[in-house]
């Protein structure tokens, strides 16, 4: 018997037992204890609320739970989580970040010039993301890193980034790495520790490289002649 296959792309809908808040400065646009996370694939999660703990027009019926709506991200000023305020999107339970010390080579070059030679890193595994290593400011090799209070990022997982400029001569290569000065709790141990952007500056480490995912052998199943 052949099986047809999957035509349209999963929703994964859970109960979100967490009070969440949706702010537009004073006012109140969502505030509910009946949350539903939902995850749909190449998206970040999103909140679907009851629709009776929604007070703005803007919602958007949620096509995959009767009498639950979702609020656009960017029609409210604040989102809270309890009492802790959430940025960008809300996380994914399902997201780790794990920080684990090793001795993997990490030499970085600007310019010619090797300003990191170094085994004592930190590795930094994030669901998703590329494995990443970090290393204390004192194995930046001279005065070659400058502060950027120019740029800053958010990462749901990881906080705050700062960003460093590298200064070789008369070279400077901006955004050349970042560091995480105030870090979200999984991400405690890289709390002031480098990583550097290997599109701006050269990255040489012996992180295991990305092993291509091959999908199974297609298969038919042929129907017995009568």
């Amino acid at each position: 018997m052949m099986v047809p296959p999957i035509t349209t792309t999963p929703v994964y809908i859970e109960p979100y037992r967490r009070r969440v808040r949706a702010l537009d400065g004073a006012r109140v646009l969502a505030d509910s204890e009946a949350v539903l996370l939902v995850h749909r694939a190449g998206h970040a999660p999103e909140y679907a609320f009851p629709s009776q703990d929604v007070r703005t027009e803007g919602a958007s019926p949620l096509p995959e739970a009767q009498g639950y709506v979702t609020v656009p991200w960017d029609s409210a000023t604040d989102w809270y989580e309890e009492e802790e305020r959430v940025f960008m999107h809300p996380r994914n339970p399902y997201h780790r970040v794990d920080c684990v010390r090793t001795t993997r080579k990490l030499r970085v070059e600007v310019d010619g010039t090797v300003i990191v030679d170094t085994n004592d890193t930190v590795a930094l595994y994030e669901t998703a993301v590329e494995p990443r290593l970090y290393v204390t400011r004192e194995q930046v090799l001279g005065d070659r890193l400058v502060p950027n209070p120019m740029t800053t990022t958010y990462c749901p997982y990881k906080g705050f980034a700062s960003y460093w400029n590298a200064v070789v001569g008369t070279t400077v290569v901006e955004n050349a790495a970042w560091s995480y000065e105030d870090p979200l709790p999984e991400s405690e141990p890289i709390r002031g520790l480098l990583s550097f952007d290997d599109a701006r500056v050269t990255v040489l480490d012996d992180l295991p490289p990305a092993a291509p995912i091959k999908p199974p052998p297609r298969t038919t199943s042929k129907r017995p002649p009568p």
